[in-house]
């Protein structure tokens, strides 16, 4: 067993896991705050590997 494997899927998991408590756990006003801070995370790291992409090429 690759123990860098184990350890990333490990992290992986608890974040997974922590996020949906997060968002189980909130209020309406707080889902609506959770969902649109994640869509901008999204959004930033598209860009950032697009920036990458480009620098790269």
């Amino acid at each position: 067993m690759d123990m860098k494997k184990f350890a990333v899927s490990a992290a992986a998991g608890t974040a997974a896991g922590l996020a949906w408590y997060a968002f189980s756990s909130a209020g309406p006003i707080k889902k609506l705050s959770i969902k649109k801070d994640a869509g901008r995370t999204l959004k930033a790291a598209g860009d950032l590997f697009s920036d990458l992409k480009s620098a790269l090429m």
